[in-house]
């Protein structure tokens, strides 16, 4: 059965750091793109990085693009997402999905129906 657990999440200050982790099981990192998106009150979900073991690709959105690094611990199988100089608007749900797509591209990860496998999410809140 194929399972992504998130964790991490929390409160921090703006200007802080915080890193999100999405383990997986069922399926190992080799064969499977990890995505995280997000979802603030009100607003769409939003993809904001993505990354295949596979080729090396990732993928980051502007609007984190400098600031968040996502990484691949496929030991573990477990993708990290170090997020800094955090902002407010960065306060919103967490998710991480699976695809076993090999690259990591805007219009890819931004299409939700891509990523079949999703974990439960977890809060980011960064108050100001």
């Amino acid at each position: 059965e194929v399972q992504l657990v998130e964790s991490g999440g929390g409160s921090v200050q703006a200007g802080g750091s915080l890193r999100v982790s999405c383990a997986a099981s069922g399926f190992t990192l080799d064969d499977y793109a990890i995505a995280w998106f997000r979802q603030a009150p009100g607003r769409e979900r939003e993809g904001i990085s993505c990354i295949s073991s596979s080729t090396g690709s990732t993928y980051y959105a502007d609007s984190v693009k400098g600031r968040f690094t996502i990484s691949s611990d496929n030991a573990k199988n477990t993708v990290h997402l170090q997020m800094n100089s955090l902002k407010p608007e960065d306060t919103a749900v967490y998710y991480c999905a699976a695809d076993n797509t090999r690259w990591c591209y805007s219009d890819y990860v931004q299409s939700m129906e891509n990523w079949g496998y999703w974990g439960q999410g977890t809060q980011l809140t960064v108050s100001s």
